[in-house]
């Protein structure tokens, strides 16, 4: 079973940045598509940030271009969402997502995901 585990969420002040990671378990890098989604209240979850099947290309949402960037370290399971320039409608539980080869990296209907992360935008 694949266990996504997130951290480096916080409280930032707008123009500021965090960094988030996702460490995962099992043979995830090996079978799987990696991605960063996002939850605000009251609104569903969108996507962020991913990779292609391979890691060789990524993946932004038109709002967050310019100012994230996905990377991974594969040798840790890990993947990164560096955050820059953070306005307060950033503000959101961050989730990273693994899902299968051959589906929509952008919809929030697939994968697996991991217990979230708070990141939270003051302006």
């Amino acid at each position: 079973q694949v266990q996504l585990v997130e951290s480096g969420g916080g409280l930032v002040q707008a123009g500021g940045s965090l960094r988030l990671s996702c460490a995962a378990s099992g043979r995830i890098f090996s079978s799987s598509v990696m991605g960063w989604f996002r939850q605000a209240p009251g609104k569903e979850r969108e996507f962020v940030a991913g990779f292609s099947w391979g890691g060789g290309n990524t993946y932004y949402a038109d709002s967050v271009k310019g100012r994230f960037t996905i990377s991974r370290d594969n040798a840790k399971n890990t993947i990164y969402l560096q955050m820059n320039s953070l306005k307060a409608e950033d503000t959101a539980v961050y989730f990273c997502n693994a899902r299968p080869r051959g589906v929509d990296i952008t919809s929030a209907r697939f994968g697996s995901w991991g217990q979230g992360t708070q990141v939270t935008v003051s302006s």
